[in-house]
């Protein structure tokens, strides 16, 4: 068994990877400043610290603890925030990241898992799915951050033999998911349809996306933990689904009779985005194992008796 320290434990992704460790016998530490994620959301069988990932002390949180492995997802994590304020998104996202790989390669870390974006890291795909040999022309200062990141990670493995996996995520979306955030359609739309509002749909709709479930996401660092392989590896299910799509599916299971709304389309959004994940299923030996309808009743029955009315 392993200590394991997760930057942005407390948040969607991170407190549900979190618990499945715990759940594994893991020894879990949970690092977090709460700015997005929720004390709530911490498992009270793991060490939590109110911590910011770019505050220079954090050193001494990884000294004293000495953690095997580092699971890193602490980041601002919308796409229109970096572009409205990108020295912000590169103050927490590249700076924040540097100083926690800087960490681990001062206190014997032995791996790193960082949560990358698939969605966002190869811009425009030039043809789909994309793996991993796909250009990465990022068009967002989130994207650039994103792989500044495992850029960094690349140098303190070549320099200093710190292995890492970026997980190069695709749409993720699950139980805990913030419904009132910039990021995550599907917890946006379910919140609506939960309320008995109606979703704006931007643009035709005809946007695509690859949605995985948070437990194969989960599934996935888990898996990354033991692996020997360094490098980037797409977590995607190789399949688009348009909004317009994921809007009926979410209405059917609702049962409510709300109206199909578009809006003005989002300048610079990406079209058409789903991933290749063929190498980590050669390398981790990992598959999605969620399809998408089973993943959005789970979710929205999740949002049915967590949300406020």
């Amino acid at each position: 068994m392993k200590k394991v320290l997760i930057t942005g434990g407390a948040g969607f992704i991170g407190s549900n990877i979190a618990d499945r460790l715990i759940e594994l016998g893991h020894e879990v530490i949970v690092l977090d400043n709460l700015s997005a994620g929720k004390i709530e959301n911490v498992n009270s069988s793991a060490k939590f610290f109110k911590f910011d990932v770019r505050d220079k002390a954090l050193i001494d949180i990884f000294k004293s603890e000495k953690p095997d492995s580092v699971i890193h997802n602490a980041a601002q994590l919308s796409v229109r925030i970096s572009v409205e304020d990108p020295l912000y998104d590169a103050d927490v996202n590249v700076l924040g990241g540097l100083n926690v790989f800087n960490c681990c390669m001062q206190s014997g870390v032995k791996k790193v898992i960082f949560a990358s974006s698939g969605g966002t890291v190869y811009g425009e795909q030039q043809y789909f799915p994309a793996d991993e040999k796909h250009a990465t022309n990022p068009i967002s200062p989130y994207g650039v951050a994103k792989m500044a990141s495992e850029n960094y990670l690349y140098f303190f493995n070549r320099e200093y033999g710190l292995d890492f996996i970026a997980l190069r995520y695709a749409n993720i979306y699950g139980p805990r998911q913030d419904p009132l955030g910039e990021a995550g359609v599907v917890a946006i739309f379910s919140n609506k349809f939960i309320q008995g509002s109606c979703p704006v749909i931007n643009g035709d709709g005809k946007q695509t996306r690859d949605y995985v479930f948070v437990k194969d996401a989960v599934d996935a660092n888990v898996r990354a933990i033991e692996s020997k392989f360094s490098g980037a590896l797409n977590i995607a299910t190789s399949q688009e689904t348009n909004v317009n799509e994921l809007f009926y599916m979410l209405r059917q299971i609702s049962g409510k009779s709300i109206k199909e709304t578009h809006g003005p389309a989002k300048p610079g959004e990406q079209y058409r985005s789903v991933l290749d994940y063929g190498l980590a299923n050669k390398v981790l030996g990992w598959k999605p194992s969620v399809p998408i309808i089973e993943g959005l009743k789970i979710t929205y029955q999740w949002f049915e008796k967590n949300l406020n009315p």
